[in-house]
């Protein structure tokens, strides 16, 4: 404290009174006395309604509390707990720095607990099982006293957790020996801060100077000779049985105690100074050239004395400025502290300062079992790269991590969105890419079998072609009905050509030549087949009724039909053209796999299911048309038509597709639908074709290249004979139903055929007029 005389009016007379101004924390809001404090960082203090006559040397905990958040950030700490003893200093502390911590953003805080002032048995325990409720908040922000502290270090070695907790204390633990003693490992890593100091060496000379003798005017000196040397100075106050010994007054402090300066000395100093600098000031400026109070001092006003304390500015006993706000704070200076441990012994080192902004040098901290590696103390851990944040509510350090899932990828931190239909997310989901575009590739497994047997079907397709060119005008080739065969032919060839249009790239030109030969193909040869068919038939059914002879069952008159036919296909194919053109597309639901890295986009032409159907639809007819004249004609002399052979062409090609619906639109959903639709639809037809050549075709090249002594004409037979057996055979018809695939055998086909049996030759050749 320091003293000063000033004179206060008193009843109405002047009377010389000794007014004591502190510059301790006491008397604060008493009366217009302007006071300095040392010691005083409550944050309450600064406000000036309640306060407005207190000034500190000190700077307020709301630096302090600034400086700790910014330690915080500094560290990378995001989720922190707080501890405070129950009073003005504990909880003003922490709430201010609640608040800088949510002015600042970027720190949580887990929960704050507070130390009662009288704490109950267990109680520290159940503040360490408090903070472990939330583990993952292992820093822990402390404003408390000194013997706090030691107990929430004593409960948390305990419990068994030296090394979870960060501690970070205030000014009040500093770098303080009493708190840690003895729970060195427990404090270790411990990072605190103190208002920037320094050692006043005259004191230390002064002080250690000081004897019972020389210090008689301190009334709590003789108490403290006591306390520091471990004596008594009065023998009436030392115990039988005790080993506390008499004080001799030879004691010397320093010498045989411990010393060590008290850290708020140079602020007492400063304090002193501040008081005195701003009387010198006042009295420069009220009395000039005056020795002693003038009336203009006598009494002091406080309310001026206050201004001239607030505008003081000189270097304090450390070289620090020693200034003062509006709010009488002083600026905020701190040096920061991190208890360590090195080969044994402990001590706090100097790791940064804080002046207004931080500055902290990492390499010079060391933590418990990380050596230089910064623990964590945050609430969640980053999302990877692909996954968004949802923040707890009110809690924004909090949060928890979704993938984006399916086709989304991540926008920013907190937002996914689903990427663009032709692209999928990347790898890591952090953007976008193409999705890659497939395709029928000519070396691809799905195309092997379909080309071999487009290559065999096409070779014995021009095979048999060359073959009746060549044989022209031999009996078997003319009996077979030329220009039909030729017509058909052709359509089988078409067959097999379609394979490589449906495997090559699909573009403008092959998915034009899709539309016209895919269908086309299978329309010319069905065509033709039912020429055939309906023209044995209508000759059968005529010789029912009469022996003249049907209309339309000449050659020219056969290729108009299967020509008719054929054009209400292109009709179709054409109309098609008109209303919708042909073009390529790349279809990217096809193989809209789940997984978003299988998805392909699919180059294929613009034939959707249901146009496909239309496309065949009309062949289908024409099939079905030709197998229904097929087992109408069945029960025909042998003899005399060609009817079974296309009977069993058609059974087996509706067999064929009756395998191949349940195929292909079965595998709409399936992730090679491409290639099984593509391989199923080329090999049905390819099988139909094949079909129709082998059975109908093959034996006729097998007679004429092995057998041509079979090749010969036997009988011609007239019109009205054939008509003639005809009507015969029906007669008959029942007995035929007896037989294997309703085939009638009359007597009189075979009285006609006994020739031919009696020399083992059992085909009949016909004129132009045979059927």
């Amino acid at each position: 404290t320091m003293q000063t005389s000033e004179l206060f009016p008193h009843s109405g007379s002047k009377r010389k009174k000794r007014l004591l101004v502190t510059s301790g924390p006491c008397c604060v809001g008493r009366g217009q006395i302007p006071q300095i404090s040392y010691a005083s960082t409550a944050p309450d203090l600064s406000d000036n309604s309640r306060y407005d006559f207190f000034s500190r040397v000190v700077p307020s905990d709301t630096y302090q509390a600034q400086a700790m958040v910014d330690i915080v950030r500094a560290l990378k700490w995001n989720y922190v707990s707080t501890l405070a003893s129950e009073g003005s200093y504990g909880e003003s502390g922490v709430e201010a720095f609640i608040q800088k911590s949510r002015e600042d953003g970027g720190v949580c805080i887990a929960q704050s607990v507070k130390i009662p002032r009288e704490p109950k048995t267990g109680e520290f325990d159940k503040i360490i099982r408090r903070l472990l409720e939330t583990s993952n908040a292992r820093a822990v922000i402390i404003f408390a006293n000194e013997d706090d502290i030691r107990r929430v270090l004593e409960a948390a070695r305990r419990a068994n957790q030296t090394g979870h907790f960060f501690w970070m204390g205030s000014d009040s633990w500093g770098s303080k020996i009493a708190p840690v003693l003895h729970l060195e490992e427990v404090a270790e890593g411990a990072v605190t801060i103190l208002p920037k100091r320094m050692s006043v060496r005259g004191f230390d000379r002064y002080f250690s100077s000081r004897t019972l003798d020389n210090n008689r005017r301190n009334i709590w000196f003789a108490e403290f000779w006591e306390d520091n040397f471990h004596c008594k100075l009065s023998r009436h106050a030392l115990k039988k049985g005790s080993h506390v010994k008499k004080c001799t007054n030879r004691e010397r402090i320093g010498q045989d105690s411990a010393y060590e300066q008290e850290g708020k000395v140079q602020f007492v100093i400063d304090a002193v100074y501040a008081m005195g600098h701003a009387l010198h000031a006042m009295h420069r400026d009220l009395c000039p050239g005056r020795v002693g109070l003038c009336p203009r001092m006598d009494p002091v006003d406080g309310t001026q004395l206050l201004k001239y304390i607030r505008s003081v500015n000189f270097s304090g006993i450390a070289g620090n400025p020693v200034t003062f706000n509006e709010n009488g704070d002083a600026p905020g200076r701190y040096d920061i502290y991190q208890y360590q441990l090195r080969n044994g012994s402990s001590e706090y080192r100097v790791i940064g300062s804080w002046t207004d902004h931080l500055y902290l040098r990492m390499e010079r901290m060391h933590w418990p079992g990380s050596g230089q590696q910064l623990p964590r103390s945050i609430c969640s851990l980053p999302c990877q790269p692909g996954e968004r944040k949802k923040t707890v509510k009110g809690m924004p350090c909090c949060w928890h991590c979704e993938p984006c899932t399916g086709y989304q990828y991540q926008v920013d931190r907190y937002t996914c969105k689903t990427c663009p239909y032709d692209m999928r997310p990347t790898e890591n989901r952090t953007g976008c890419q193409p999705i890659p575009i497939v395709k029928l590739e000519w070396g691809s497994p799905w195309a092997v079998l379909p080309l071999f047997l487009a290559v065999v079907g096409i070779a014995a397709t021009l095979f048999v072609v060359v073959t009746f060119v060549r044989y022209n005008d031999t009996p078997i080739v003319k009996a077979s009905g030329r220009e039909l065969s030729y017509v058909l032919l052709a359509g089988i060839f078409l067959c097999y050509a379609t394979t490589f249009l449906m495997i090559a790239e699909p573009d403008l030109g092959t998915c034009s030549l899709r539309r016209i030969f895919l269908g086309l193909g299978m329309s010319v040869s069905y065509a033709a087949l039912l020429t055939k068919t309906n023209r044995i038939y209508r000759i059968f059914e005529q010789g029912k009724r009469s022996v003249s002879a049907p209309r339309f069952i000449s050659p020219a008159s056969q290729l108009a039909i299967t020509f008719s036919l054929i054009s209400l296909q292109l009709l179709g194919i054409c109309v098609w053209f008109v209303l919708d053109p042909s073009h390529s597309v790349v279809d990217f639901q096809d193989q809209r796999t789940l997984d978003p890295r299988f998805a392909r986009g699919v180059l294929k032409c613009d034939i959707s299911d249901l146009s496909l159907i239309c496309l065949l639809g009309y062949s289908m007819l024409l099939m079905v048309t030709c197998t229904v004249y097929a087992i109408k004609t069945r029960g025909v002399p042998e003899t005399f038509n060609e009817a079974k052979p296309i009977g069993f062409t058609m059974y087996t090609t509706c067999i064929v597709w009756l395998a191949f619906i349940p195929i292909f639109f079965g595998t709409s959903q399936s992730a090679d639908k491409l290639y099984i639709q593509t391989t199923t639809l080329t090999v049905s037809v390819s099988l139909s074709a094949s079909v129709s050549l082998g059975m109908l075709y093959m034996p006729k090249v097998y007679i004429i290249l092995f057998h041509p002594e079979q090749n010969v004409p036997k009988r011609k037979r007239s019109l009205k004979a054939v008509v003639t057996a005809a009507t015969m055979s029906n007669k008959f018809t029942q007995k035929g139903s007896f037989r294997p695939n309703g085939e009638a055998k009359s007597e009189l086909c075979e009285n006609l055929e006994a020739p031919a049996l009696a020399t083992k030759q059992t085909y009949v050749t016909y004129t132009n007029h045979a059927i």
